[in-house]
């Protein structure tokens, strides 16, 4: 079994940043790949960015420029950067991890962005 465990939500301004962090813990072998996605009420659960073990990331082209995805293979800790946040940013930010052996994935709790003057 794998825990996930997220901080770093909050409320911040219009065009200011924010830093989520992501640790995963437990029964790991490997990961494959570190992701956050976010979601909004009535709305399907979309991903934000990704980041691949090898260096690949993607982001969603909502993000792009804006936020950086990074991750401490070390440490089992993925972090999302998030600047020049804009009210739309607003959402539920989820971290998704797939992890060997089984290539199978697990979710954090979420954790709460809100954007707003």
């Amino acid at each position: 079994q794998v825990q996930l465990v997220e901080s770093g939500g909050g409320l911040v301004q219009p065009g200011g940043s924010l830093r989520l962090s992501c640790a995963a813990s437990g029964s790991i072998f490997a990961i494959y790949a570190m992701a956050w996605y976010r979601q909004t009420p009535g709305k399907q659960r979309e991903l934000v960015a990704r980041s691949f073990h090898g260096g690949t990331t993607n982001y969603a082209d909502s993000v792009k420029g804006r936020f950086t995805i990074s991750r401490d293979d070390v440490k089992n800790t993925a972090y999302l950067q998030m600047n020049s946040l804009k009210p739309e940013d607003t959402a539920v930010y989820y971290c998704n991890v797939v992890v060997a052996p089984g290539a199978i994935d697990y979710w954090g709790q979420g954790t709460q962005v809100t954007v707003s003057s």
